[in-house]
């Protein structure tokens, strides 16, 4: 029965960190465009696929481009802090989602503009706006360690890394992401009309 809960908790919080991400990342580019007087036509935020963000004016592309690798960061650390106050000893699965948004969004960012991704990588809309290369491999060799740094050590909540009791999971924890994963699905489903 451990291992069942053991892979419900790794598989669920792998999903919710995946699509979670990509809806934080969305929301950096909505957030920015709004404080730059852009219009945001449309958020596609598809279940399985890549998240888009669409918009009609946007009079400061670096701006808002930025704002979602940016926010895509701080906003999964500020949710890790309260985490921390607020349920303690749940902090862990914040700080995983944390990690994984930094080494996203760090990966994303140097990955478009070295392999020159299309024209709507964020990288590549950096770089065609007057960005430099430097300033995405910075954000990266910022981000991705410091990504991978709040990662270690977590596998004992995991179960991965527990001699004594392998597979052992807190069961709350993987209930409790499963049922969060299965409310983004279905919140995306009904957000995209699928």
């Amino acid at each position: 029965m451990n291992r069942f809960f053991q892979i419900v908790l790794i598989v669920s919080a792998l999903g919710f960190s995946w699509l979670g991400m990509m809806a934080i990342h969305e929301l950096g580019h909505v957030l920015a465009a709004w404080t730059s007087g852009g219009v945001v036509e449309h958020v596609d935020l598809p279940p399985l696929g890549l998240s888009h963000t669409r918009l009609a004016a946007n009079p400061c592309p670096l701006w808002v481009t930025w704002g979602g690798p940016v926010l895509g960061c701080l906003i999964p650390l500020a949710l890790l802090g309260i985490v921390r106050i607020a349920a303690r000893e749940y902090a862990y699965l914040a700080a995983f989602f944390a990690g994984f948004c930094l080494i996203a969004n760090g990966a994303y960012l140097a990955g478009g503009a070295v392999y020159g991704g299309n024209t709507l990588d964020d990288g590549a809309v950096i770089i065609n706006n007057g960005g430099a290369l430097w300033q995405l491999l910075l954000f990266a060799a910022i981000t991705v360690p410091a990504g991978l740094w709040m990662l270690n050590g977590l596998g004992q909540h995991f179960g991965l890394d527990n001699e004594q009791n392998p597979g052992r999971v807190d069961h709350k924890a993987a209930i409790g992401t499963a049922v969060a994963l299965v409310a983004v699905i279905v919140i995306e489903l009904l957000a995209t009309g699928q």
